[in-house]
């Protein structure tokens, strides 16, 4: 069977194993959780990321030799926005040798940028939270959601650090009088963008997936709904269910159209605790972990992606199940202990919450347990040479004048 060649984690190497599908893990790390799946076919060494002539280079060497192997290109999948970002930068290096569905380039480098997707999504009238300059940012009463305008590089960016304090994705001051105040505001304010906050908390948070063909149509989709995030309200997925709501999926569908997106997508909506309203927050185009609660859920997108890209087959619409849940542990811990000390959850309540449904995890699986085994295994090894090194700094007896 064609493999997939996947840039990418492992709740899509899950995802795609659940469909059968062979992935072949291409990264710059050697011993990745997602290395040692069951699903794992392979792995192809690449460069770091940041040596990109190198790494398109040995990514490209890769894809003509398979494409040889199997007789035509197979399929590249990414789920973060530096691959996303490489992806279609170097499409002309990279279409030859592999399937691939991209977005128009002034679509897709915009979709990447805040500020740009602002721009676009102002003029033709997506319903996104309100832009506040800089200039303005003083008068705004109301309060301010600050984000990054890109989030490439991102671990490791001074807004992520200095602001963020290396968790989350964006913050959220009570006026704009107060953010214009921060002092790392104004000193990152050329690498920040300033929309109005729309009240609610992470349940509020909704998203539209899908897969499209060129020209917006969406092939098929499902949609989700955030539980708990860590932090809360502007960090990173902890507790995650699918849901429905025939409303969203009508306006997903008439934005997918609208900018004429192809391929697979993440749509992130916020619905206003005040009205109501669904606001559109961002479109991601790339792979991303709730395919595999998508996945375990009925609906594959990854396995649609690949079914399109290899024989441009078209799906039998299929409505996913909202039953099975996602949890990161390790995060969903971390958001307990934020809201229990702002007195927002209690111990019991937290607990139930995780016990009323079966659940998939972000690293743990019964039928898949080495990525964990690989996982602890890594962490002890780091935790044994930080040991080592502070035991080799200790002052020994003849220099410490004992």
């Amino acid at each position: 069977m064609i493999p997939v060649v996947l840039l990418g984690g492992l709740n899509i190497v899950r995802a795609l194993g659940l469909a059968r599908i062979p992935v072949i893990v291409a990264s710059s790390e050697r011993r990745t959780p997602s290395m040692a799946s069951r699903y794992c076919a392979g792995v192809i060494e690449l460069p770091p990321i940041a040596e990109r002539d190198a790494y398109v280079e040995a990514l490209a060497r890769a894809g003509r030799e398979l494409a040889a192997r199997h007789g035509k290109p197979v399929p590249l999948f990414y789920d973060n926005d530096d691959r996303l970002a490489l992806v279609q930068d170097c499409r002309a290096a990279l279409a030859p040798h592999f399937a691939l569905l991209l977005n128009e380039p002034e679509l897709g480098d915009a979709l990447l940028d805040k500020s740009r997707f602002q721009a676009l999504a102002e003029r033709v009238a997506l319903p996104v939270p309100r832009r506040i300059d800089w200039d303005a940012l003083g008068a705004e009463r109301g309060p301010v959601l600050v984000k990054p305008k890109t989030r490439t590089v991102w671990d490791h960016s001074n807004v992520r650090l200095q602001l963020f304090g290396g968790a989350g994705k964006a913050r959220v001051f009570g006026s704009g009088r107060e953010a214009r105040a921060d002092a790392v505001v104004a000193q990152l304010a050329g690498q920040l963008s300033f929309q109005e906050y729309v009240p609610g908390g992470d349940d509020a948070i909704w998203s539209f997936h899908g897969f499209c063909a060129s020209g917006g149509e969406v092939l098929e989709w499902f949609v989700g709904r955030k539980i708990r995030t860590f932090p809360a309200l502007t960090g990173d997925s902890s507790y995650l269910r699918l849901a429905g709501d025939d409303g969203l999926v009508a306006l997903g569908r008439r934005i997918a159209a609208q900018l004429r997106l192809a391929g697979i997508f993440k749509m992130d909506f916020k619905r206003s605790r005040a009205t109501g309203r669904f606001y559109l927050l961002e479109i991601n185009t790339r792979f991303n972990l709730w395919h595999y609660l998508g996945a375990v859920n009925g609906v594959n997108l990854p396995r649609v992606a690949y079914d399109f890209l290899l024989e441009g087959r078209l799906p039998e619409r299929s409505v996913a199940k909202t039953r099975a849940r996602w949890l990161s542990l390790r995060y969903d811990w971390l958001a307990y202990r934020e809201l229990k000390a702002r007195g927002e959850i209690t111990t019991a309540a937290w607990l139930w919450s995780l016990a009323q449904a079966p659940k998939i995890y972000d690293l743990f699986s019964w039928s898949d347990p080495l990525p964990l085994a690989r996982r602890l295994a890594i962490r002890a090894e780091r935790l044994s040479r930080r040991v080592a090194t502070r035991w080799k700094r200790r002052p020994s007896a003849s220099t410490s004048g004992v």
